[in-house]
């Protein structure tokens, strides 16, 4: 099933950016990630999608984004809106980012498609590439194990670990627990994390 995740965003990336462009509901954790970087930042988007609506928030906010996806549907059209930033068409657990490279870093709706093996992996490499000071935000489930949603009559891979876990890999991965809230009813119901490279 996690597999599929690539080919269902590829083909359905039209349906996805439009879903996006309508919907922002991790708008008040954004401002708060915003709110820790320094000016101009250099922030890493994993699973950015078309840019919409979390990269053109940072990119209006003055940063410099880079983002990575596996849907050249989805990085063309982020070309096409921020011709100034740079977008990578990649698997994100291939994305090869630099040590110390990034003030902030972001898999919003990107890290929990994969099985927790892997979001394992990837937050270490998360806590690799930040430089000391930076933070990083994603959503996880609020619980360990697996869910099946539904995009465009699709099924949808959804894994996660628990959340004692995660705050384990974390510490493993040299980074802190900022703000954290599970099943945020403000934030459509994802269990959120903003955490910081001390």
């Amino acid at each position: 099933m996690p597999h599929r995740i690539i080919d269902l965003y590829q083909r359905h990336a039209a349906a996805f950016d439009a879903a996006r462009r309508n919907s922002f509901p991790e708008r008040t954790w954004l401002e708060r990630f915003e709110r820790m970087l320094p000016p101009r930042a250099e922030l890493l988007d994993l699973g950015c999608g078309g840019g919409e609506p979390v990269a053109r928030f940072l990119v209006d906010h003055g940063h410099q984004v880079t983002g990575v996806d596996t849907s050249m549907t989805l990085i063309n059209l982020a070309r096409t809106r921020f011709a100034r930033h740079t977008w990578i068409e990649a698997d994100i657990m291939r994305f090869g980012g630099d040590s110390g490279a990034y003030d902030g870093i972001l898999a919003w709706c990107s890290l929990f498609h994969l099985e927790v093996e892997r979001q394992e992996k990837l937050i270490r490499r998360m806590g690799v590439w930040l430089r000391k000071g930076g933070v990083a935000l994603f959503n996880t489930g609020p619980a360990h194990g697996t869910a099946i949603g539904i995009f465009a009559g699709e099924e949808l891979y959804h894994a996660s670990l628990s959340q004692n876990e995660y705050r384990a890999v974390l510490a493993e991965s040299g980074l802190t627990v900022v703000n954290h809230v599970s099943e945020d009813a403000s934030c459509g119901g994802f269990t959120v994390w903003l955490v910081g490279k001390m």
